[in-house]
Parts: C-alpha cells; structure tokens; sequence
C-alpha cells in the first residue's frame, strides 16, 4: 500500500542530504506528523469533492442526495475551513442556517446525517485525527408521524376510480390497503413470491431489511390468481408489474394516485403534510382499521413489518378499550366474588 516517491535534484550531495533528513523524521515520526498535517490542513470543500464524493459514488446509491445538501447547506457555512478546524459550534450553525431557511426538522437531520458520514470517511481514510464533530450535536426529531387514514366511503370511492382509469394502480392501490404494502415493496414483488396454496405474499427485500411473510385476502388471491394465469409465459424472476417500457414501476403511478386524490378532493385546504393523503396513506389505513376492530398491537406490528413494537404504538389510541371489558369478563365468569 506504499507508494514510491521520486524527487530530481540537481547534486548527488544534496540528494544525500536529503536522505538523511527523511530518515531522521522517519526515525523521529517527524516526517509522519507532518503528513498527517497537510492532511488535515485540506479544506472541507477539497474533501469532499475530491475524497468523499468520488468513494461515495461507488458505495452509496444516493451520493446526488448527499452532493446536494453539502453544495446548499454545509458549504455556504465551511467550505473554506480545514478539516482539523471544524467544531461543534460549526455543525450548530448550518443548523440554524437550515432553520433560517424554514427547511424541516427531517430535512436538517438527513444534512447532519449526511455530513456525519462525510467526518466518518475522514477518520476512517486517516484525513482527521479526532473526534467526529457532529457526534456531539443533538439532532432534531421530526414529528412525521401520518395521522390521516381513509374511512371506509373514502377508499371504496377511491378503488372506483382507479379501477376504471388504471387497472395496475387499482391492483397496487388494493395491494397496499389490504395487506400493508409500501410501494417499494409493491414494485418489488415477483412471480415467485405468490404462494396461492397458502394464501400468502413473500416480501423479500422490505425498508427495513427483515423479510416478512403476507397473508392475502380473498380480493388480493383473486387478483394474484388472475395474473399468474394472463402471465404463463413470466419466469419466476419476472417482476409482477412492469411499466410499458418493460421495467420498474416508479413515479407514474403516484402522479396517478394524486390525479384521484386531486379529482375526490381528498386533500382540499388541508395544508398539514400528516393529514394529507399520499400512496403511503393506504398502508397507514390498513394499519388503522386493523386497531380500531381490536387487532392486538403485536399482530399489527408483525403484519406491518415494524422492526420495534414503538413504531407500531402510534396506532394504539385506535384500539377500543377493553380493560373495563375484560373486567367485566372476569365477572361474567365468576371468576371475582
């Protein structure tokens, strides 16, 4: 991993002296403070677009994203400070650079986020020699939390309308209403994680990295029935929906949730990003009707994919009551005097 230096000078005499002087920083650690120096000494902006960003492009799908917020939110603040000199009080300062801005608190902690790595790859690459200046700084905690679900007029209203104007968005709109679906996952599903036998979706590559199991309903056995028949010819490998150039659904489909949405007027003055209706609004009603019909909240975490039962107790105030019903159980019984 060493690479081999040759410098030109004009005596063999001075070139001797040269030797010698290096060996005694070698011998001393001079020589390798000094380097570590000159890298410390590079400024932030030279890292990143010189260092991180290259390493970030073959190790990160989403290197355009972090380019993005260090060009618009961190480089306004240190572009021009060297690495060994950003502080704390740096980091606090594109925060409040961030909140001048109105920019939300999720946005300010995907920044902060993004900037951690970047101090993370510094360290690790042997570009800074201390502590990660933004370890120490709180980051905000965006309250995204979706508080809209559909009533049940609603989604059927909804389904109408997307069964007569697009069958796949009915299929997906139904997909994710019915068993919990994100779209990635919708997008994702293949030929061989239909299991008709047992009723039951395979979700291999979830957001959250856990593979789960989906039992389908009649409605969703019906659909997966009917295209597992259309589709003979797809290898197991084939993915159940493609776009008419033969790939991945992507954002077409949500333009044509929202053209819906627009046309039911689901989202008319509401201005609070929880309450309007988005694609991810369906997997937040399935979740919804299953509490307030007194689905025990593990059941829904299971069925949901959540990694920890706290993601799933935003549903709990849905779930009806029953202490007083389960005391009056131990009466009807006879199990109290």
């Amino acid at each position: 991993n060493y690479k081999r230096v040759v410098r030109r000078v004009p005596t063999l005499e001075l070139a001797k002296e040269i030797e010698i002087k290096i060996k005694s920083e070698l011998i001393s650690g001079e020589y390798f403070d000094r380097k570590q120096k000159r890298k410390e000494d590079m400024l932030m902006n030279d890292f990143f677009y010189n260092i991180y960003l290259p390493h970030a492009k073959q190790d990160k799908k989403t290197w355009a994203d972090d380019e993005s917020a260090f060009r618009i939110w961190v480089s306004p603040i240190i572009a021009k400070n060297p690495l060994s000199e950003v502080s704390q009080m740096d980091i606090e300062k594109i925060k409040k650079f961030m909140a001048d801005n109105n920019k939300s608190p999720r946005t300010i902690q995907k920044t902060l986020t993004i900037l951690k790595h970047v101090f993370n790859v510094a360290i690790d690459f042997g570009y800074l020699a201390k502590d990660n200046p933004v370890r120490k700084v709180k980051l905000p905690k965006p309250n995204n939390m979706r508080i809209r679900f559909l009533t049940v007029d609603e989604a059927n209203k909804f389904l109408d309308l997307a069964k007569q104007k697009d069958n796949t968005l009915y299929e997906m709109c139904v997909l994710s209403l019915y068993c919990g679906l994100r779209f990635g996952e919708i997008a994702n599903l293949h030929y061989s994680d239909i299991d008709l036998e047992n009723e039951r979706l395979y979700i291999r590559n979830p957001k959250n990295q856990t593979a789960r199991v989906v039992y389908m309903p009649e409605i969703i056995k019906e659909i997966m029935a009917q295209k597992k028949s259309a589709n003979k010819d797809s290898t197991n490998d084939s993915l159940l929906y493609l776009n008419k150039a033969g790939k991945k659904y992507d954002e077409i489909i949500r333009k044509k949730f929202n053209a819906i949405v627009n046309q039911l007027g689901l989202n008319n003055g509401i201005s609070d990003p929880r309450q309007k209706v988005v694609f991810h609004t369906l997997r937040h009603t399935f979740a919804s009707w299953l509490a307030i019909q007194g689905t025990p909240i593990y059941t829904i975490k299971e069925l949901m994919g959540h990694k920890s039962l706290a993601m799933t107790e935003r549903y709990a105030h849905l779930i009806p009551d029953i202490k007083k019903e389960a005391i009056n159980s131990l009466t009807k019984n006879r199990l109290l005097p």
